[in-house]
């Protein structure tokens, strides 16, 4: 079983169904072919992650999210992601969504990225949107 945690650094953020949201980002994982790790989710300001970003990255900009892999084994998923509430909220009002909506497709987004999936190229970024949108309906229809 994955040791999936939540931090809350300097912001206050709802995480609705944590027992299940673990269990589905491990399916995640074990669907993608990997085995699940330690994973920490750490929900920040956008100050917090800029600085996260300015000092591991070199980019001095916002962002929603910052994922670290922290395993050499390309089969084990273990790492830190860093989100933003600030930039959820934003984003949630900015998409016409809710910020449940916005977080969860966030959160799936860094798994995304620690099972292999990239968003660099337009093409990558197309199919890393699908995925995440998938992943959505999956688990909120499943409710």
């Amino acid at each position: 079983m994955a040791d999936i945690r939540f931090f809350f650094a300097d912001v206050t953020i709802r995480v609705p169904e944590r027992r299940r949201l673990r269990e589905f980002i491990e399916a995640i994982i074990t669907r993608k072919g990997k085995k699940p790790g330690s994973l920490n989710y750490i929900f920040c300001s956008d100050e917090y992650l800029l600085n996260i970003n300015r000092q591991y990255l070199q980019h001095d900009y916002y962002t929603d999210i910052i994922t670290f892999d922290l395993d050499s084994d390309p089969k084990l998923v273990t790492g830190e992601i860093y989100i933003s509430a600030d930039r959820v909220r934003e984003n949630a009002k900015s998409f016409g969504s809710t910020i449940n909506h916005e977080l969860h497709r966030i959160m799936f987004h860094g798994i995304l990225h620690l099972c292999g999936y990239k968003d660099k190229l337009k093409a990558e970024k197309l199919a890393m949107t699908r995925e995440e949108d998938r992943l959505l309906k999956l688990y909120f229809i499943k409710k």
